[in-house]
């Protein structure tokens, strides 16, 4: 079978939103009447204050209309956005409705003002589809807890006994909520008649226009082929819509051409975590993750693990997987490297040379730290708070990773890993490019053996590092400087 993956997500850069959180805008005085136009509430969150499990703080969807400008100049090309549909917490992973978009973000007027201004700008915009479970405000499940065994939609979800008890902690729940959560009913996907909904609603807003569907936890879903048809339908409507499924470990099962195109590679998260921020990861921020943050890692086990990484899958899905450093789930890169803006630097280096495409959780571009949720989910700093430094080394590799072919789908070849100088070279045709990583305290001279090279990479573009090449061509010095990475390419 011939694996077929979206061509755009391949040379994307991605920037993943949490509504609530990135910006408040106004709407246009001109709207539509009713509920699908929006509703402001004016009993907020402040906005600066540190981020409540249930507070909001009112970020919406014209807030990012506002913003596209600054999105488009960081040189991202896609927005991920976490759930936007109606539902009764802030994070919405517990929807209420899966074809209104929550009134406090804009509603279904907002999404539409918005994908057609991201399309000018050429950004793709792929939504969060939380398919597993719903909530106890979703109106099938409501209609359980009204009418008990006699309501229409028993079998759509999974009910154990009798009474249901949705909101008493002290009696059983009686249903089976996802991870144990009364508050997230789950669905019986065995039932046609609940997997024809999700199918359909996939279908729904790829027709309004979006671009593509992250999946939340795809795996709790076991229904053979649930997934195989999700992606037939999807793709029927649009070949290039890119399905993207939040799985933390080992994929092999998801990514065989006939499900996913990718996942949130936290694969390649935590040992880019471990290698460059080594033993100043703050182990409180990542303990008990699924990612392996911690213990520190030497070049050679990073090299190892990335050429591992590389052969899990076809090369076809490994250029759309979603590389990232952090999320909504996580604690903030710059907060498990305990403040470390040279660890955070040098992780941002990685990830922008990669295969695959890098995702930037809203705010680590301008330095806004975060530990586990809820802190991680804070508010967008004002202008005059932002790490202007921080801003300007992700603007370069971003503009770095979007000229050179090479970086987006070319090989990648680890050249030299030894104690903590890593070197690799990403090639495509006239393309030559290597990459350079000193995670260690102290200053590095190696000698890399480049025999495969047809030119002499030498014009560095990114970082500062000395570089002299043997007379036979096929050794090349390097002098690196402590905790510090460098970019250099063909002239």
């Amino acid at each position: 079978m011939q694996i077929q993956t979206p061509e755009w997500v391949k040379h994307a850069v991605f920037y993943q939103i949490f509504p609530d959180r990135f910006a408040k805008g106004q709407p246009p005085t001109q709207t539509r009447k009713g509920i699908d136009k929006g509703y402001y509430p004016s009993t907020l969150e402040p906005w600066d204050e540190p981020p409540t499990p249930q507070g909001y703080k009112g970020g919406n969807l014209w807030g990012v209309i506002e913003q596209l400008d600054y999105i488009q100049d960081l040189g991202v090309t896609a927005i991920y956005f976490t759930p936007i549909f109606q539902s009764a917490c802030n994070h919405r992973y517990h929807t209420h409705d899966y074809y209104r978009v929550d009134p406090i973000l804009g509603g279904n007027e907002a999404l539409r003002v918005l994908i057609d201004a991201a399309h000018d700008r050429n950004i793709k915009v792929v939504l969060d589809g939380v398919f597993n479970h719903a909530s106890r405000g979703f109106y099938f499940f409501n209609d359980i807890l009204e009418n008990g065994p006699h309501s229409p939609w028993l079998h759509w979800f999974k009910i154990e006994d009798w009474p249901l008890s949705a909101y008493d902690g002290s009696l059983p729940a009686n249903y089976v909520g996802w991870v144990g959560n009364r508050a997230l009913p789950v669905f019986n996907h065995d039932n046609p008649e609940v997997k024809e909904y999700i199918m359909e609603i996939g279908e729904y807003w790829l027709e309004f226009g979006i671009d593509g569907w992250r999946l939340d936890v795809p795996f709790e879903v076991k229904t053979p082929g649930f997934w195989q048809e999700f992606r037939d339908r999807v793709k029927a409507i649009n070949p290039e819509a890119y399905i993207v499924g939040e799985v933390w470990s080992d994929c092999v099962q998801w990514l065989d051409g006939t499900q996913f195109d990718g996942v949130m590679n936290y694969l390649f998260t935590g040992p880019t975590i471990a290698f460059t921020a080594g033993d100043r990861v703050d182990i409180d921020q990542v303990k008990g993750c699924d990612y392996s943050a911690y213990p520190a890692i030497s070049a050679v086990e990073y090299g190892q693990k990335m050429q591992e990484l590389l052969q899990l899958y076809p090369w076809e899905i490994e250029l759309t997987q979603l590389n990232l450093l952090d999320s909504h789930d996580t604690a903030r890169v710059l907060s498990i490297a305990q403040g470390d803006q040279v660890s955070v630097e040098l992780a941002t280096l990685l990830l922008m040379t990669f295969p695959g495409a890098p995702s930037i959780y809203y705010g680590d571009e301008v330095g806004l730290p975060g530990k586990l949720d809820p802190d991680s989910r804070r508010g967008f700093p004002a202008t005059e708070k932002w790490d202007n430094q921080v801003l300007e080394y992700h603007k370069q590799l971003i503009a770095i990773r979007n000229k050179y072919s090479a970086l987006r789908t070319g090989s990648y070849k680890v050249l030299f890993a030894e104690g903590n100088v890593y070197v690799f070279a990403r090639m495509l045709g006239d393309e030559e490019i290597i990459v350079v990583i000193n995670s260690g305290t102290e200053a590095a001279n190696v000698n890399v053996s480049v025999t495969q090279f047809n030119s002499r990479p030498s014009k560095i573009v990114y970082g500062s590092c000395e570089i002299s090449w043997q007379e036979e061509s096929t050794q090349l010095e390097l002098n690196l400087l402590p905790r510090k990475g460098c970019i250099f390419v063909n002239n």
